[in-house]
């Protein structure tokens, strides 16, 4: 039987530590992963109302009104998935509320159609509690 004398490879410490800083590195990431994904998700819904309010407009345009108008019922507005829009209608003004199961927790947008003087029409964020 001959002895290698040349032998090379990594020993079960180089191999743990390698191990430790992936683990390590993995801690990090994924809590911020999952934050830049909250943030995706309420960005589709702010875009969900924004749109939806684009298209009662033009529900307005066709009926006059914007009483009775739903999401099923505004034309060209797809609504994406995981969000939820509620619209409440009059005669001359609306208000649309978006929120997404799956954004940051409380995170919503409202469109009001016939804010106060100075406010923007669109507000989102985290409501307060």
């Amino acid at each position: 039987m001959t002895k290698r004398t040349n032998e090379s490879g990594f020993t079960l410490i180089e191999l743990l530590v390698v191990v430790a800083i992936i683990g390590i590195l993995a801690a990090i990431a994924i809590p911020q992963f999952a934050a830049y994904r909250a943030k995706g998700f309420d960005a589709r819904s702010s875009s969900d109302c924004r749109n939806a309010a684009t298209a009662l407009e033009a529900f307005f345009v066709d009926n006059a009104t914007y009483a009775g108008a739903t999401a099923a019922t505004l034309p060209g507005f797809v609504q994406s998935a995981d969000v939820a829009v509620t619209i409440t209608g009059a005669v001359t003004n609306f208000t649309v509320g978006c929120s997404s199961t799956k954004g940051t927790t409380g995170y919503t947008c409202n469109w009001n159609s016939a804010p106060a003087a100075g406010n923007p029409n669109m507000v989102c964020g985290v409501a307060a509690p």
